[in-house]
């Protein structure tokens, strides 16, 4: 199956002022999309991070795309997701995702492989999830994802969104949004991102959301390695039940040497909770120092950057040989990207929590797939019965989207200079900051 054209489009979509370790988010977040065209004129697409260098990195894959046959580009690809290095100079600790110029070459395989996949699956009519080795359930779990967060919808000037869930700064704001969040959704568990309050109120709010929940709806934490070590030790022992049950601690702090010394302080202390990280690990050649180490007990993947959807499967057999948990890491993203999450989660046995998603941070005002948003039921994303993705691109919406992008004065996210423009001019992120 001979492709025959490919279409890169760069876009924007309102994203709400979120805050992490990281900084602000800002008033758009960037995305890519990518189409390529077989010669019986049917079109595979992608979704991935977005500004000038992802979509450069794919731009410079043209003439290797252009003329392939589907069913083998990605064979041809290979060497991309090959090789490539890991350690603290890789992970994510001081790059926010997509940022990092060492895991370019993986993510842009990533989306040629979801859009070839897509293609191919159209072609055969069959969806993804069955042609990367069979589903092994419909629905796929997503977790409901609470941020701190300003006031506003985003977006700007004559394009701003409405404000869901309000300025949520406190303990009880972040609790009355995930109530909020999960009578829309339906999701049944809960993940913080935090990093961002002082540990005793990010302690406060979890316990908080225990209180009000219960303990049958599994609680998580993030603070994107905004702790010492002993910080860390001293939330895991304060969270020691909020976080059980199906609950995890997510890159407390820096380094897989750093993580290893909070398992084992945790463990010394009869805290059992697993670590999670999507930061210190972000490869295969990650695995053997952080297993050896002890330092993570779930792994979170992104498709997007760690090499594709069939990646992913491969990380996940590994993650059962050496008995550690999976779960998958979100960013800012429309429906494309969450229907290629929801597809491999299908295809993938080992998947021992529910997923992350921002899918509820986004706007129906700029969903790009034809019929607007993904439903999410339950907290899950039923697999329709569609060939490829089960999505199809809404031209009129992508050219919002390229227009938005195209009055845009940044081309890459960068939420430390958000943070300096909108809340603190002197504003710098420094790790661990507690």
């Amino acid at each position: 199956m001979k492709i025959v054209n490919m279409k890169v489009h760069s876009i924007a979509i309102a994203d709400p002022p979120l805050r992490s370790s990281y900084g602000l988010h800002a008033p758009y977040a960037l995305r890519s999309v990518l189409e390529i065209e077989s010669e019986d004129g049917i079109v595979g697409i992608a979704e991935t991070y977005g500004g000038d260098a992802p979509a450069q990195a794919l731009e410079g894959l043209r003439t290797r795309v252009i003329g392939a046959d589907a069913y083998k580009l990605t064979g041809e690809l290979a060497h991309l997701v090959e090789g490539q290095g890991a350690g603290f100079a890789r992970s994510q600790t001081y790059l926010v995702p997509g940022e990092n110029p060492l895991d370019t070459a993986t993510r842009t395989y990533a989306a040629i492989e979801t859009a070839c996949l897509d293609l191919i699956g159209k072609s055969v009519g069959k969806p993804i999830c069955d042609l990367i080795g069979g589903r092994v359930r419909d629905r796929v779990p997503f977790s409901a994802y609470a941020f701190y967060k300003h006031a506003g919808g985003d977006g700007e000037r004559n394009d701003v969104r409405a404000d869901e869930y309000g300025e949520v700064m406190t303990p009880e704001a972040l609790s009355r949004e995930v109530k909020q969040m999960i009578g829309h959704y339906g999701f049944g568990s809960v993940k913080l991102k935090g990093g961002v309050l002082e540990p005793k109120l990010e302690i406060e709010t979890i316990k908080r959301l225990r209180s009000e929940l219960g303990p049958e709806v599994p609680l998580r934490i993030d603070p994107n390695c905004a702790w010492a070590t002993n910080t860390s030790v001293v939330v895991g022992k304060e969270l020691s039940e909020e976080l059980s049950h199906g609950g995890y601690l997510e890159d407390p702090t820096s380094t897989l040497e750093g993580m290893s010394e909070v398992r084992k302080q945790l463990l010394a202390a009869g805290v059992t909770t697993p670590l999670a990280s999507n930061v210190a690990i972000t490869s295969f050649a990650d695995l053997p120092q952080s297993v050896g180490l002890d330092s993570v007990q779930i792994v979170l993947c992104d498709s997007h950057y760690w090499g594709g959807m069939r990646q992913v499967q491969h990380l996940a057999t590994l993650c059962r040989v050496f008995n550690l948990g999976l779960s998958m890491h979100s960013n800012s993203h429309l429906g494309v990207s969450l229907m290629a999450m929801a597809h491999v989660a299908a295809a993938t046995p080992h998947l021992t929590y529910s997923c992350d998603t921002h899918y509820p941070w986004q706007s129906e005002v700029d969903e790009i797939i034809v019929g607007g948003r993904v439903p999410v039921t339950d907290g899950c994303v039923t697999i329709p019965d569609k060939p490829g993705l089960g999505v199809e691109l809404d031209y009129d919406q992508l050219a919002r989207g390229r227009e938005r992008y195209s009055r845009l004065t940044y081309r890459k996210r960068d939420d430390e200079a958000e943070m300096q423009k909108h809340v603190d001019p002197t504003w710098k992120r420094i790790l661990p900051r507690w």
